[in-house]
């Protein structure tokens, strides 16, 4: 049997491709080897970001330029880079473009900040007009339905290989995003119009598959828990969180057991992400277990597996973005307004993104859940201070998903110590005017809390899966 590698582990592939004109070559014999030289140099820094990159040489005709496209598409890409060495037409990338079944990224970056002048002859000139066939190629990719993208500067330009770079993570969240597997357990919160959503979205507008799950699937891998696995748990348990003196011992212990019931779980569905909700009904296995999953999740999406509760497949899927941007991405909604200090207090009750608290969370007793049944312990936790961006998945009236984001910072300040994550965002505006905007967006009840300024990140996303990005201002 083949072994899948987790979509959230994988590192996306890059296709990289140098070329320029063969006519040149035998009227500036110097020029070859030069342009082969920053080709290397292309190729060395490419190596160094997380990614695999498949070099598939230099071109310098439109023949070589088709068996360079075969050559990447058989490798089954994430992104192709064409680096523009200088002069080249377009008959040589336009097959790449087409045939690579990745979207395309060309790249013109000169040896140096700037030419001498005073000394260049025509040879040494041409080393630096990759510029010049970026106007024929951008004509081109247009009139043949290829989307186009660039990057100008020079090799050692460190701003454009930063934009370089945001192409590469973009890549690699749309890999994760083609390759994941998103678990949705159990049924909608009742009356929630704006969570529900038609499966076949996900993979109409991300790629992926949502693997439907039921509560009993649940059920009977925590009923198979043994005392070493609880015992692992609880452990674990102890060195993550400061447990505060309203956690039950035997609600700890079942949270702990459903902890570990949902480790199995994901391993045996092979799940990159999870959303679950489930009512329940006087204190029966289900609710039971609706009711003990915080834990659970809290510690699924520090490492990587977002699991988020009220049936918010849409943004178990933001998180997840979040996540493999290397910023977290915490279960949130608003919670309420502070005007006297300009801010938006928001979080949840519910697992929240550990790897991003701002101190070790506390994992809190409580005997009711608001608008939930149960009872059992809940994750509470400031995200870090400092800038932080939202991440949501909104939904048009044709159904199509869309990208809504917002970037503020996490400032201090008094919270609720109600077994809620709480962070207090300042957007630098009128809380309530912010408020309204976020609202009308098309956002939805929830989104993920991320740490750090994720909109150039987020920009490069929406133009390589198609995704409308909404950005809220600050």
């Amino acid at each position: 049997m083949t072994v899948r590698t987790p979509a959230v582990a994988r590192t996306p592939r890059i296709g990289l491709v140098a070329g320029g004109l063969g006519a040149y070559w035998p009227q500036f014999p110097e020029l070859l080897p030069q342009l082969r030289r920053s080709a290397a140099r292309v190729t060395e820094r490419m190596r160094e970001f997380d990614a695999e990159v498949v070099d598939v040489g230099f071109i310098s005709d439109a023949q070589e330029g088709a068996e360079a496209a075969e050559k990447l598409r058989a490798a089954d890409c994430d992104l192709i880079v064409g680096f523009l060495t200088t002069y080249m037409t377009a008959t040589m990338l336009v097959p790449v473009a087409q045939r690579a079944g990745a979207p395309v990224l060309l790249i013109n970056l000169q040896p140096t900040p700037s030419m001498d002048h005073a000394s260049f002859d025509t040879g040494q000139w041409l080393a630096y007009c990759g510029a010049c066939p970026l106007p024929e190629m951008a004509n081109a990719f247009e009139r043949v339905g290829v989307p186009f993208r660039s990057v100008s500067g020079h090799l050692e330009d460190e701003r454009a290989w930063a934009r370089i770079g945001r192409w590469i993570r973009a890549a690699g969240v749309r890999s994760v995003l083609r390759n994941g597997r998103h678990g949705l357990m159990g049924h909608l919160y009742p009356g929630m119009y704006d969570v529900s959503t038609d499966l076949t979205m996900v993979p109409a507008s991300l790629g992926g598959h949502v693997e439907v799950l039921e509560f009993d699937d649940l059920r009977v891998r925590v009923e198979q828990v043994g005392d070493g696995e609880l015992a692992a748990k609880l452990h674990e348990t102890r060195e993550v969180f400061e447990l505060a003196d309203s956690v039950a011992e035997d609600d700890l212990r079942w949270a702990a057991r459903v902890s570990a019931g949902l480790d199995r779980l994901v391993a045996d569905f092979d799940l990159d992400s999870l959303a679950y909700y489930h009512r329940g009904l006087d204190a029966e296995i289900h609710e039971r277990l609706g009711a003990g999953m915080i834990l659970g999740s809290s510690l699924l999406t520090a490492r990587g597996v977002p699991a988020c509760g009220e049936y918010e497949l849409r943004t178990s899927l933001a998180m997840l973005i979040a996540d493999r941007l290397g910023a977290g991405g915490s279960f949130t909604e608003l919670q309420a307004l502070d005007f006297a200090a300009g801010v938006v207090e928001m979080g949840h009750d519910g697992p929240g993104h550990l790897a991003i608290s701002a101190r070790k969370p506390l994992l809190r007793g409580l005997g009711v859940y608001h608008g939930k049944r149960g009872w059992g312990v809940s994750v509470e936790f400031d995200v870090r201070h400092g800038p932080v961006t939202l991440v949501g998945m909104g939904q048009s009236r044709e159904g199509r998903y869309r990208l809504v984001a917002a970037e503020g910072e996490v400032v201090p300040g008094p919270h609720l110590e109600i077994g809620n994550t709480t962070s207090r965002v300042d957007f630098g505006r009128d809380p309530g005017e912010w408020t309204d905007d976020w609202s009308a967006s098309g956002v939805g009840h929830h989104w993920a809390l991320a740490t750090g300024r994720l909109l150039p990140d987020l920009r490069a996303l929406a133009g390589l899966t198609g995704l409308e990005l909404v950005e809220v201002p600050g």
